[in-house]
């Protein structure tokens, strides 16, 4: 490792640890993970105990080869964007994954004051998050920290993760032929519902697991 990586390494780390020590303040079970095979392991022991395992269609749970980890367990996965679902078939997952053991799914900003910001199109995602699940794990990846607040976290949510889940999704939108945002109001338009989680939900098991690496988008 050069000395550039290692010290553009710390200065992530730094950052990392001040956003656990935030979600702790407000509530939330937070771990720093240096890596992502530290944050897959931590996964892989807290499905031990679960049944059914719910997949909010996260890039940086991608990542991570869960999938792959938690079907070796036998576990049930409820995963609503398998290819050869008919919409039927994918709303009826969505809303048995509001009921599973353990939810995973990745957040698309988190504040320095241990904010979790997300944007999404039907709601699946972000409903799970925060009741429902017997246990929820957010992955949050060290490109998804924020200096500031909540602007600043949406900002960055539509100049960094709407264009590319726009074109990942072959939806038809602009910032999904462009690479930037113009507030749309195309029928394709996946952001459509904006929520802010500031402290742990009162009913809800949520982790968030901060990773010193970049994941997803």
């Amino acid at each position: 490792m050069s000395l550039t990586t290692e010290l553009v390494d710390w200065t992530h780390e730094q950052k990392c640890r001040k956003a656990v020590a935030s979600l702790e303040k407000n509530g939330f079970t937070a771990v720093y993970c240096g890596t992502g095979q530290e944050a897959l392991d931590y996964i892989v022991a807290e499905a031990a105990d679960a049944e059914s395992v719910g997949f909010g269609g996260s890039m940086s749970v991608a990542d991570l080869k869960v999938i792959e980890r938690i079907r070796e367990m036998g576990k049930e996965l409820l995963i609503h964007g398998a290819p050869g679902l008919s919409l039927e078939e994918r709303v009826a997952i969505m809303r048995r994954q509001l009921t599973c053991d353990l939810f995973l799914t990745g957040t698309n900003a988190l504040t320095l004051s241990g904010w979790l910001v997300n944007i999404d199109a039907t709601g699946n995602r972000v409903g799970s998050m925060f009741f429902g699940p017997r246990k929820v794990i957010v992955v949050a990846g060290r490109n998804k920290i924020v200096d500031g607040g909540v602007q600043e976290a949406i900002d960055r949510i539509k100049e960094w993760a709407s264009p590319p889940n726009a074109r990942r999704l072959n939806y038809k939108t602009p910032c999904g032929t462009t690479g930037f945002c113009s507030d749309c109001n195309s029928p394709d338009r996946i952001c459509r519902i904006t929520t802010v989680i500031d402290r742990k939900p009162r009913l809800t098991d949520l982790r968030v697991l901060v990773v010193n690496e970049e994941m997803g988008f």
